[in-house]
């Protein structure tokens, strides 16, 4: 049986006030941190520079920014080619609550096969907008997959299994920007990859820094969710058994 080695990919694109501070509180946890830098402005680029030469991160970097999609996915691919088994997704901006990385490694260890998820509760300073697309963003994967087992499917504070998910990478691309988080579960989910769900603290700090492009994102989203929903209609009968086959194993 594969030893259980987890590490975690951030995805940065000049979030250099504070990938300093994740990736200290990541390693305080024993995780080795994969940063990549998805084209960032010199003065980020020179933070993750220091971080990489002070031992305290790998450092992949693309030579122009591509979208958290690609990064994440180079990401990925990186921890597989360094023999990690499971990859902790992390965004950069201190949005996570990094106090439940403990448990969400434990999930992961109990249930080696299974993408572990962050399915988030959110406080006040979480923006109405940001609520509603994410309600609306429920709705249609539980369309698309047939089921309400993923509870969220926009939250990027995630544990992947590494060799399911890298097959899939080959075979597919979840997308390039903001519809990679939704799309690759979604994608793993047809494939039969179980899912586990803990809950964890999203926050939105002042100041922080969002790349999030409102309509531009909102529109490929949208797209997304088309083209999933269409690649879910001859995907239909199996779900459908496997969501009645779980029933009656749960009976």
């Amino acid at each position: 049986m594969t030893a259980h080695r987890l590490c975690a990919v951030i995805p940065v694109y000049n979030h250099g006030d504070t990938v300093g501070g994740v990736v200290d509180r990541v390693r305080a946890h024993g995780i080795p941190c994969i940063l990549v830098d998805d084209g960032s402005a010199p003065a980020c680029a020179a933070r993750l520079d220091a971080l990489a030469a002070a031992g305290k991160a790998t450092l992949v970097r693309r030579a122009h920014n591509g979208g958290k999609g690609r990064a994440v996915q180079d990401g990925l691919r990186h921890a597989a080619s360094q023999g990690y088994t499971h990859a902790l997704q992390i965004d950069a901006d201190g949005q996570h609550a990094l106090d439940d990385i403990p448990e969400m490694a434990r999930a992961s260890r109990a249930h080696p096969a299974a993408l572990v998820g962050g399915a988030p509760a959110y406080g006040d300073d979480a923006p109405r907008s940001r609520l509603y697309g994410r309600w609306l963003t429920r709705l249609w994967v539980w369309i698309n997959t047939l089921s309400t087992d993923i509870p969220d499917a926009m939250c990027g504070f995630r544990v992947y299994p590494l060799a399911p998910t890298i097959a899939l990478l080959k075979r597919r691309d979840p997308g390039h920007r903001m519809d990679f988080d939704i799309a690759v579960l979604v994608l793993l989910y047809w494939r039969g990859v179980p899912m586990v769900w803990r809950p964890t603290r999203v926050v939105y700090p002042a100041g922080g820094v969002s790349h999030f492009q409102g309509l531009r994102d909102n529109a490929r989203i949208s797209a997304m969710h088309a083209r999933l929903f269409f690649g879910m209609l001859p995907r239909a009968p199996g779900l459908i058994a496997r969501k009645f086959k779980n029933q009656k194993f749960q009976a």
